[in-house]
């Protein structure tokens, strides 16, 4: 079993009082208050509204870039938009070319080939634009570090708006201070940069290109027009991982509502053709249903069919670009895990305890892959994880962190060894001459600062909250429906109990075995939960606290010793038009 840290939360606060203020449970006021929100923000918590989200102008150079756009535009300049091949980099190429058509601007879009041309602005892409007679390039979700491809472009007389979320680059000086490294664009658009005075810097690509086209529509008389691009605005912040907080959980939980009535009928057909029309739609399917959707046609083929299903006008077209799409992604499941085997296999035969930093090479694995395996193996092993893999100019690969490894910051510490780099402190991407792997792979390791405490993965529970109080408090289900979105930052409410006495224990599944636990909470009333993880790992965990025996009468349904500590999270199931509460066991001691 991978080695975890329960952890209870133990802010401090007033529940009762904020329990009566706000007609929610003591239990609600406290999850709220493990979110990091005082008393001040429980009504903007509770109830998310446009009007709260932070001023477009607040974000350095962006009244400066919209001058240039709008002038392109009123001189009939030709622009052309250039974003990434993921989520984030559709969606904010997207919103960029539709808002620009929108106010009559001669303007198209390119995509990198995630395999010919790697991550973002490149000096290919460059040249293209310049053949084309384009006078301005937009980048989106990327170019913070396109310093040649950006010179080029600028010395030939292009001029260069970055909007970019990722982090700087930067230098140490001598006194190890930061010094950060700027493009050569004509205005760079990034709320991480210095003197920026944006109030919350974790916003996506796509957000940063939707405040841009607030402020763009607002000087070209149409403001309030942005509303209908804040669903590309949330998909994008889910799927990109941002945290579900500030404006991020307001972006989001009402790009969902205006998503479930999107009148993009390329969306509209991709919800269908996913399976979740006429559901609830919720944070999970834009970051695991139709994300990988778009995700996988920038590792598979390219980010553009995808731009194509958003810009569809027919439907029959919009169907058939859904239809490809959900099968490239569904053979994208399948070579993932081929991956993720291989990198088994390989680790099954290293000394993990030597390697607090884990870096694979697997040759065959397609590149666009990289990031998917990494982020598999870091979760099962709980290591900052590298996968690379043979790609054009050397090895390409990515790599996912932990809580208490910053990737980004680790690799500038030994960016010669790199042709190419950057990311966040929780994700990286790299392109690196193989014949530096083993040097990266020492470096890495040697100068990981991690010890094995930060092996162990925290679990954070926000109450320790008895069965049998739910049993007879079951309206916080609902209102914990009121804390969604969940994800990132703001995650699902996590509760614990311990040494629940267990009624009868059940398989379910038909091809995978799960298991269904009923726990007896007294003489009149039982609860149903279940757990979806290692099946085989749970029954022998519980055998070999109690016995064989006692798991067999468990499965009769008869009397035995069994009782049970675990995490867990509540729900109501609804089945035939009745609903009845049960639990979603999450981890278990």
């Amino acid at each position: 079993m991978q080695q975890e840290k329960w952890i209870v939360y133990a802010k401090k606060a007033d529940f009762k009082a904020l329990s009566n203020k706000y007609g929610i449970d003591q239990v609600t006021a406290r999850i709220i208050v493990n979110r990091g929100i005082d008393e001040e923000g429980f009504s903007d918590y509770l109830n998310p509204s446009l009007e709260k989200l932070y001023s477009p102008h607040l974000l350095l150079d962006l009244d400066k870039g919209v001058e240039i756009a709008s002038d392109a535009v009123k001189n009939n300049k030709k622009i052309r938009i250039i974003g990434d091949y993921d989520c984030d980099g559709i969606n904010s190429t997207y919103i960029l070319t539709s808002a620009l058509k929108e106010i009559g601007a001669d303007v198209s879009y390119d995509i990198p080939d995630r395999v010919q041309d790697g991550y973002g602005l490149n000096t290919r892409l460059v040249e293209k634009a310049i053949n084309d007679g384009v006078d301005l390039i937009i980048t989106c979700d990327n170019g913070i570090a396109a310093f040649d491809a950006i010179k080029e472009a600028e010395d030939s007389g292009i001029t260069v708006i970055v909007t970019d979320h990722h982090e700087v680059p930067f230098e140490k000086n001598e006194a190890g201070e930061k010094i950060e490294i700027l493009p050569p664009a004509s205005c760079v658009i990034n709320p991480h940069r210095e003197g920026d005075r944006y109030p919350f810097k974790e916003i996506c690509g796509a957000v940063v290109a939707w405040k841009f086209v607030s402020a763009l529509f607002e000087k070209s008389g149409k403001a309030g027009d942005e509303k209908k691009y804040i669903e590309n605005a949330a998909f994008a912040t889910v799927c990109d991982i941002m945290p579900l907080k500030s404006e991020n959980r307001t972006i989001v939980s009402i790009g969902l509502q205006v998503m479930a009535h999107t009148r993009n009928i390329g969306m509209q057909a991709l919800i269908k053709e996913t399976g979740i029309s006429g559901k609830k739609l919720t944070a999970y399917h834009f970051g695991f249903v139709l994300g990988p959707c778009f995700n996988a046609t920038g590792r598979l083929d390219t980010a553009k069919l995808a731009l194509s299903l958003l810009f569809s006008t027919d439907q029959d077209e919009a169907v058939r670009i859904a239809s490809e799409i959900h099968s490239m992604n569904e053979e994208r499941k399948e070579m993932t895990e081929q991956g993720r085997k291989k990198a088994d296999e390989m680790l099954s035969e290293m000394n993990i305890e030597e390697n607090p930093v884990i870096i694979l090479n697997i040759p065959d694995l397609h590149e666009s892959l990289c990031g998917l395996v990494a982020g598999k193996i870091k979760e099962e092993y709980y290591h900052p994880t590298f996968i690379l893999t043979k790609g054009e100019n050397g090895l390409k690969g990515s790599g996912r962190s932990i809580e208490a490894y910053s990737m980004f910051e680790k690799m500038s510490e030994c960016k010669k060894l790199f042709t190419q780099f950057g990311g966040h402190p929780m994700a990286a991407g790299l392109t690196i001459p193989e014949e530096n792997f083993e040097k990266f792979k020492k470096r890495m390791n040697e100068n990981s600062g991690l010890s094995d405490k930060d092996f162990q993965k925290k679990v954070m529970i926000d109450v320790p909250m008895p069965l049998s109080y739910l049993a007879s408090h079951q309206g916080i289900i609902d209102e914990l429906e009121r804390l969604s979105p969940f994800g990132n930052g703001n995650e699902t409410p996590l509760f614990a109990d311990k040494d629940v006495p267990v009624k009868k224990i059940s398989t379910i599944g038909r091809v995978t075995k799960y298991w269904k636990i009923t726990f007896f909470i007294n003489e009149s009333y039982s609860i149903e939960a279940l757990y979806f993880g290692d099946a085989d790992e749970f029954k022998h965990y519980y055998v070999n606290k109690y016995s064989e025996n006692d798991w067999n009468l468990a499965i009769a349904g008869k009397k035995q010793k069994l009782a049970m500590t675990f995490c867990y999270q509540p729900e109501w199931n609804e089945y035939r038009g009745q609903r009845t509460m049960q639990i979603i066991i999450n981890h278990f001691q």
